[in-house]
């Protein structure tokens, strides 16, 4: 039986002059060549290398930033593994003409040049609207955790800093007592060793000190050790892996990502009006049509919306009476008449308005259910009492407009679930970077890469 035999290794052939013809004419390396050779690095921000001590000129950022784009582009994301890809990878020869910067060069590059970076992923989807790519018609917005850099296993409550700082502070002492019996003796047993773990330990204990005024300046139960600004984030049962809550607004009609935002909301209730707001700022747009999931809804954010012209289409949240066998009269079965400014039961007993009011909700109560024949139903207190929302007028309009459009929600699924499950993909579903900063700029390196690999797509699809 014969096979298909390659070339011999050690035939001479004649290859091609220039590594150009290595690179085919619709690879989207030239894409992203293309791209950052027409941005304006100066007014970006990006930070000019420096030469070093002995001379030799920096790397110019506009390589390394092909060399990172390119590398989100194609799920490599390590700075090692991008040095080892300059060394072997064609493409990557061709974009940066065989440069070959160390790791700490490229790991520094992100590091330093965060806000310009994310001003380069504006600049495309800036470029794409320009270009009339998008028409943003309706807006789809939508949230997903993504995992920190730190483990799990470096979640702290109060109780596990206190018992920390005491063996820290025993640790502290035990060294102190060494160091005082030297000295009484004038005879070093050590070689000071122990004066450095010491000073590791006062180090430790002025960093729980500082994780300790995080917990009481913010309010928190929770917090990360080595990542204060990420946060036990997720559902169902057990511990929380730290996390950061990714926020993207998409146009519904191609799905490529308009705006994105990375926070350490731990859910999305007071998300709906920036993220929003956010969009008009970057499509230029007086009036603006969005659509969410019920994780957004909340009167503030649609009273907000409202206010400045943004037609926010989302399924309100209410809230259930839990009691009983199900059966119970919920929060629904109330009529409230707006002039009077009361509910009626299903008895037909009147709730008058009280004086009790919140920040979010105004409260009204019966006077007297005693004798009535429904109360078994309805609730265990004395008097049934209901809450209604500071902006309940605006939820309703919203569960207008998503009641008069069913179709809605399923756009909203179909437009924001892709991007999440591709650029999680990309990302292996966490961060490399610790902090805001550094996550932030991963996420606009992802969603640049996803922008152009969208719009390529539908480029290609159309012609």
């Amino acid at each position: 039986m014969s096979y298909l035999v390659g070339t011999e290794r050690q035939q001479p052939s004649f290859l091609p002059p220039i590594i150009d013809e290595y690179v085919a004419r619709d690879a989207p390396v030239r894409i992203v060549d293309a791209f950052v050779d027409t941005l304006d690095f100066r007014a970006l921000g990006f930070e000019r290398f420096a030469p070093a001590a002995t001379g030799r000129p920096g790397y110019d950022p506009r390589d390394l930033l092909k060399l990172y784009v390119y590398g989100y582009l194609n799920e490599v994301r390590s700075s090692r593994r991008l040095e080892r890809e300059c060394r072997r990878n064609v493409e990557l020869m061709w974009l940066v003409r065989r440069l070959v910067p160390d790791h700490k060069t490229i790991a520094d590059f992100r590091r330093d040049n965060g806000a310009a970076i994310v001003g380069a992923c504006r600049a495309f989807v800036l470029f794409c609207r320009d270009q009339g790519l998008f028409a943003a018609k309706l807006v789809s917005i939508d949230g997903a955790k993504f995992r920190a850099a730190a483990s799990q296993n470096r979640v702290l409550d109060r109780q596990r800093i206190e018992e920390e700082t005491a063996k820290v502070e025993a640790g502290i002492a035990s060294y102190l007592t060494t160091l005082d019996q030297e000295d009484d003796t004038e005879v070093a047993t050590d070689d000071g060793s122990a004066v450095d773990a010491l000073e590791a330990l006062k180090n430790r204990k002025a960093e729980l000190e500082r994780l300790a005024s995080c917990l009481d300046r913010d309010d928190r139960k929770l917090v990360v050790d080595g990542e204060p600004e990420a946060r036990p984030m997720g559902f169902g049962a057990g511990g929380k892996p730290p996390s950061y809550n990714v926020q993207i607004a998409v146009d519904a009609d191609t799905g490529i990502v308009i705006h994105h935002a990375v926070t350490d909301e731990v859910n999305d209730l007071r998300m709906l009006h920036p993220m929003s707001m956010a969009v008009k700022e970057v499509l230029e747009r007086q009036e603006l049509t969005v659509v969410a999931d019920t994780g957004y809804s909340n009167g503030n954010a649609a009273a907000a919306c409202e206010n400045d012209n943004i037609v926010a289409c989302v399924p309100v949240k209410r809230s259930v009476n839990n009691r009983g066998d199900g059966g119970w009269f919920s929060r629904s079965d109330f009529v409230y008449d707006e002039e009077m400014d009361q509910f009626t039961c299903p008895a037909g007993r009147v709730l008058s308005r009280k004086s009790r009011v919140t920040r979010h909700s105004i409260f009204y109560a019966a006077r007297n259910c005693l004798g009535c024949d429904l109360k078994s139903r309805c609730t265990t207190a004395r008097n049934r009492s209901v809450t209604r929302h500071v902006h309940e007028d605006a939820l309703e309009r919203m569960v207008a407009r998503v009641a008069a459009s069913p179709d809605l929600m399923r756009q909203r699924r179909c437009s924001v679930e892709h991007p999440f499950g591709t650029i999680k993909r990309m990302m292996s579903g966490r961060f490399l970077t610790r902090g805001m900063a550094g996550t932030r700029t991963e996420m606009a390196l992802s969603v640049l890469a996803f922008n152009m690999i969208r719009s390529v797509n539908l480029q290609t699809a159309s012609s």
